[in-house]
């Protein structure tokens, strides 16, 4: 059983920046593609970012390229995503999400263990 732990939400203005981690344990983290989604009021959960085992590849939504870094510690079994130029459109419950067996994928059903997410809340 994989349990994942987000941390480094919060409050922040317009223009400024945020780092997520998410702590793994239970499984073999260096193993597995990892993820970040988000899901803001009223709408469906949507793909961030991903990169697979190695770290080789890295994946990100078009709204957020450029401006956001998916990063992981193998060691401490840990994934990042450092955000940076953050929008009002950024504000959602920001989750991590373990893919066991692929490379990374965009698709949410693709994963199989999520963490219970943290806010992110973006003042203009």
């Amino acid at each position: 059983q994989v349990q994942l732990e987000e941390s480094g939400g919060g409050l922040v203005q317009a223009g400024g920046s945020l780092r997520l981690s998410c702590a793994a344990s239970g499984g073999t983290f260096r193993r597995y593609a990892m993820g970040w989604f988000r899901q803001a009021p009223g709408k469906e959960r949507e793909f961030v970012t991903a990169m697979p085992w190695s770290g080789i590849n890295t994946y990100y939504a078009d709204s957020v390229k450029g401006r956001f870094t998916i990063s992981r510690d193998n060691a401490k079994n840990t994934v990042y995503l450092q955000m940076n130029s953050l929008k009002v459109e950024d504000t959602a419950v920001y989750f991590c999400a373990a893919d066991l067996y692929g490379s990374g994928d965009r698709v949410s059903s693709k994963y199989d263990y999520w963490g219970q997410g943290t806010q992110v809340t973006v003042s203009s």
